[in-house]
């Protein structure tokens, strides 16, 4: 079975998951942006500390 197949089976059982991201201090719902911000929201690059413990995916520890 196809993952296409899968998708259109389970569709009822599906949840939608909202995405949020912080702006200017706020939590806002990605789905409320604007098409540009929507575009700008998915083309960020997410910054790694070279040498940092997540970037060798182990877990910080303060």
């Amino acid at each position: 079975m196809s993952d296409k197949d899968i998708l259109e089976r389970y569709r009822d059982e599906r949840t939608k998951c909202t995405v949020y991201t912080r702006v200017m201090g706020y939590h806002r719902p990605v789905e409320t942006f604007n098409a540009g911000k929507q575009g700008e929201f998915h083309d960020r690059v997410h910054f790694v500390e070279p040498g940092c413990p997540c970037d060798r995916g182990e877990q910080y520890q303060a």
